[in-house]
């Protein structure tokens, strides 16, 4: 079971600090969602917390060790990811797609051995994709992307699973099936997940603690669900007039 941790942790482009003192943590089997408005920082973070960005400040830990003396390899073990930019890979069939998750595990050559097929198997039937194996992935409907999208990351076997917006482009039967196959990996493979969300009323079905990112730059509450979601508070958050909120979700 993997633990991720940042401390006093600041995030942003060439030395210029976007958000500072970002302390968070994502335990085996937890959920975090981040939330707030667009272009707060909440991709930011995540870049940066999945190694894709160095820091501006401060320390993100995997098992309790800084992950900058942590090889980009061995992180991958650990951390898988998966971002919102749409994936475009010509003539690569679904299975190929998942097949990326096994890469870290691979040696030089890059080769599969039964090993890493069987554990992309597993991650396709995991997620039900296993029809899917020999279809061409640019051919698929968004939904049945996305689907293989958490195979690959599945299959990387990891301890912490961070994800920007997977569900973006689903509509929403898939939203739903998407969100109860999260919480089931969570608890069934004690796999901690971070994501972002812009769904409020899924990201408060769906997390055990809520990251709340101001326009400001700031995190300005971590809290369990019933502590973040009053319609005052998300009123603030997002800049929303008051009353407005409760119309558009009114059972938030």
């Amino acid at each position: 079971m993997s633990e991720l941790e940042t401390k006093a942790l600041s995030v942003g482009y060439e030395n210029s600090p976007l958000i500072q003192d970002i302390s968070l943590q994502v335990k085996a089997g937890k959920i975090v969602v981040l939330i707030g408005p667009n272009g707060a920082g909440k991709s930011t973070i995540l870049k940066t917390v999945a190694g894709n960005l160095s820091p501006v400040g401060g320390v993100v830990y995997l098992n309790q060790i800084p992950s900058d003396e942590i090889s980009a390899k061995e992180r991958a073990k650990e951390i898988s990811v998966m971002m919102t930019q749409r994936t475009n890979t010509e003539y690569a069939t679904c299975f190929d797609v998942v097949s990326v998750g096994r890469y870290p595990f691979t040696g030089i050559t890059g080769k599969l051995s039964q090993a890493d097929i069987d554990a992309v198997k597993e991650a396709m039937e995991m997620v039900r994709a296993e029809k899917l194996r020999d279809r061409d992935f640019m051919k698929i409907s968004d939904g049945q992307k996305q689907r293989v999208l958490l195979a690959r990351a599945l299959a990387q076997n990891p301890g912490v699973m961070v994800l920007d917006e997977p569900t973006g482009f689903l509509d929403i039967g898939y939203k739903l099936e998407f969100l109860e196959l999260l919480r089931k990996l969570a608890k069934e493979k004690q796999i901690g997940i971070l994501i972002s969300m812009h769904e409020l009323e899924l990201a408060k079905v769906l997390a055990d603690t809520v990251v709340c990112v101001s326009a400001e730059g700031r995190i300005d509450r971590i809290g369990a669900p019933e502590e973040v979601f009053s319609n005052d508070y998300l009123e603030f958050l997002f800049s929303v007039p008051k009353g407005m909120l409760k119309k558009v979700y009114p059972y938030l």
